[in-house]
């Protein structure tokens, strides 16, 4: 992928080595085994887990603090991502206008070990994700390291998907569509809700598939291999893949995020036509 020459965002919150407060809340018992189990995913809205409520408990949780600085790939990692984030921006920024609206751009932060945001505490574990109570993406830049190891997925344009797939969830944040899905969550079935949040995370990936088509026409920014590279990634993340591998069996009904093949069809289908039309799952007679 060629970023290098890209556009810095300065959007970014740093906030590696920095004290995780005392006394946030954390899930107990059975929460924590569901935080292990997510820690495979990345995408996942935060609140699904972090506000179960019955399994929710008040601790102290050590502060952390990191005096080391970061290494010179930890740097090169940051820029990258500041990168991608702009690109983001740029591309939704264009996205908005033409349909006479305003792109408000997210803060991405990073941090190291565990962060709190508006929507509770997190675990690096759990992977990247997105915070609609603030509006910002969160990432452990160590979880390209499990990417590209335990996932299977290298390469900085799988890298670049991630990121492309967070903020395809602050999308549907501005346009009001994450609202409207977790609003359903009282009133539907865990597993009618399941069917509902796979879409919302398949659009998020149709999303990054559209940031891929338009910073490409903006920038040049896709070398051989990247497209390849970003189906590695969407289909190593798959709902049957990862719970093929964590426990053996699949079951459907528990999907959240979608299958494989699904991932790959939905970054395809917004890559392909560069058009936010294209991308609605809700009404996709099959996905």
């Amino acid at each position: 992928m060629r970023w290098k020459d890209g556009r810095r965002s300065t959007n970014i919150e740093d906030r590696r080595g920095k004290r995780v407060p005392r006394g946030v809340k954390r899930g107990g018992g059975i929460g924590i085994l569901l935080l292990a189990l997510v820690g495979m995913y990345f995408g996942i809205d935060p609140a699904l887990i972090l506000n179960l409520g019955e399994n929710i408990q008040t601790e102290q949780v050590g502060s952390q603090t990191q005096s080391a600085a970061p290494s010179a790939q930890e740097q090169q990692e940051a820029d990258f991502v500041s990168v991608v984030l702009a690109d983001t921006e740029d591309v939704w920024t264009g996205v908005f206008n033409e349909g006479g609206g305003t792109y408000q751009k997210p803060t991405l932060v990073l941090f190291t070990g565990a962060v709190q945001s508006a929507c509770g505490f997190a675990q690096a574990a759990m992977g990247p994700f997105y915070c609609p109570g603030d509006q910002k993406v969160y990432i452990d830049l160590s979880f390209y390291q499990d990417l590209k190891n335990q996932l299977h997925a290298p390469g900085d344009f799988a890298q670049a998907y991630v990121v492309a797939h967070e903020i395809g969830h602050h999308v549907q944040k501005l346009l009001g569509i994450s609202d409207k899905v977790h609003a359903m969550r009282s009133e539907l079935s865990k597993k009618e809700y399941n069917k509902v949040s796979v879409r919302l995370e398949l659009q998020a990936d149709c999303f990054a598939g559209i940031w891929a088509n338009r910073a490409h026409k903006m920038r040049q920014i896709i070398e051989p291999g990247d497209i390849e590279e970003a189906l590695t990634a969407a289909s190593q993340i798959g709902d049957d893949r990862l719970q093929k591998q964590s426990r053996g069996y699949v079951t459907p009904d528990s999907f959240t995020h979608g299958s494989s093949a699904q991932r790959v069809r939905w970054f395809n289908q917004g890559f392909s036509t560069g058009d936010i039309g294209s991308c609605n799952t809700f009404n996709a007679q099959s996905l």
